[in-house]
């Protein structure tokens, strides 16, 4: 028997460059980028504090084009997928080993790093995006990772 398991993640940030849009030798595109997400909590002192993460995101198919020409620096963004780990040679045929981010769900939150709520889009990957008929949500989404991002 099979057990039950569960591979998602949802994460709000702000994209570190731009989405870089590349095509497989099949002609697939895929766009990858990285999201910055910062946590703020209080030390046992009462100090605030600040602890910054960076995750390697990829889109596929339409949803990597959308990212290639939308997801730039500074964009808040929200993304939903799955942790995918793969292995790779790098350049001077080293074995590599990275865990990133396989968006299903992506969601621009502003236009730019002013935290204008301009630019608002979602796009799902798959069944899901068949099903809404490849709709826009736009909606005044407040900020709330403004100046939480060092860019």
């Amino acid at each position: 028997m099979s057990e039950l398991g569960v591979n998602k993640v949802v994460l709000i940030g702000r994209s570190g460059g731009d989405a870089e849009l590349r095509y497989t030798a099949g002609g697939k595109p895929v766009a990858n980028f990285s999201l910055a997400v910062n946590e703020s909590f209080r030390s046992r002192d009462g100090e605030k504090k600040d602890h910054l993460e960076w995750f390697p995101c990829v889109c596929w198919n339409k949803l990597g084009e959308i990212a290639g020409q939308y997801v730039t620096k500074g964009k808040l963004v929200f993304v939903e997928g799955r942790l995918q780990t793969r292995r790779y040679d790098d350049r001077e045929g080293n074995a590599r080993k990275v865990t990133e981010v396989v968006v299903t769900q992506l969601r621009l939150l502003s236009g730019n790093g002013s935290g204008n709520g301009n630019g608002n889009s979602e796009r799902r990957e798959g069944a899901e995006d068949q099903s809404r008929g490849g709709n826009t949500k736009a909606q005044e989404l407040e900020d709330p990772l403004d100046d939480s991002v060092p860019f």
